[in-house]
């Protein structure tokens, strides 16, 4: 990587910039989720766009995926260590969307 060409804010954005990204990850800072209650949190998403945010979220480092050995198979996502130090990040984007929200 060309250190002259590096933009810090290009590299967050690749990692967290999409539509989908940030819910998903606001909503695993208060721990583990299963799957299916963490897809209903992020009202419009679809399951396709959930199995591709997810796989991609896991991808980065930003979450980890476990699945119990259980029928009907039982799977939980949470934050990595990576994740987690996005949660300044992400309660400021909800701080920021709370105060500016029209009343």
């Amino acid at each position: 990587m060309n250190k002259d060409n590096y933009c810090p804010l290009n590299h967050t954005m690749s990692l967290i910039g999409t539509k989908w990204k940030p819910l998903v990850l606001f909503h695993l800072l208060d721990g583990p989720l299963r799957s299916g209650i963490l897809q209903k949190k992020v009202p419009g998403i679809s399951n396709k766009m959930f199995t591709q945010t997810v796989r991609e979220l896991e991808r980065d480092g930003l979450i980890s995926r476990r699945v119990f050995p259980v029928v009907p198979p039982k799977v939980e996502y949470q934050l990595s260590d990576r994740g987690e130090s996005l949660e300044n990040i992400l309660r400021s984007l909800d701080k920021w969307g709370l105060e500016d929200s029209p009343e």
